[in-house]
């Protein structure tokens, strides 16, 4: 799994890479929800057509992962509208979840963010020893499109 995620990140990384001055020229963007700001993090980047929303943690993690789950796609569809795109236009997510016991109620969660007629990205789900909020079940990190004017 974690070959697939650094194949995919390099990958990426190589499309946008292609050129010299290809960030500049795709119009490289630092999304912002309003949020508190950190020196280390944008809550997005947006690179021409395509937005990475940095993986996005719950408001609160004091409660199940169902609530997580929503709280956590909340935020990430937040950096979404701020950059002018929205869920149904997501093409990839990575999940990361501390207990794979949490799966199940993870994906039911994840599910209700897409329908048949809109349907969710490729995703990759991993199980990781922790994360940066101690008492936190998940983070999730999305790309999306822009949509077509």
């Amino acid at each position: 799994m974690r070959n697939t995620i650094r194949v995919l990140s390099l990958g990426i990384a190589a499309c946008l890479l292609a050129a010299p001055g290809a960030l500049e020229a795709q119009g490289r963007q630092i999304i912002s929800t309003g949020g508190r700001g950190s020196a280390t993090l944008s809550a997005g980047v947006r690179v021409g057509d395509i937005v990475f929303a940095s993986g996005q943690l719950p408001a609160r993690a004091d409660s199940t992962i169902e609530t997580q789950t929503t709280s956590t796609l909340e935020n990430v569809k937040r950096v979404f509208e701020a950059a002018g795109t929205n869920m149904n236009n997501a093409v990839q997510c990575t999940v990361y979840l501390v207990d794979v016991k949490d799966f199940q109620g993870m994906n039911s969660s994840y599910a209700k963010f897409w329908s048949p007629e809109n349907p969710p990205p490729a995703r990759a789900t991993v199980v990781v020893a922790a994360l940066v909020s101690s008492s936190a079940k998940v983070e999730i990190g999305c790309i999306a499109a822009m949509p077509k004017p």
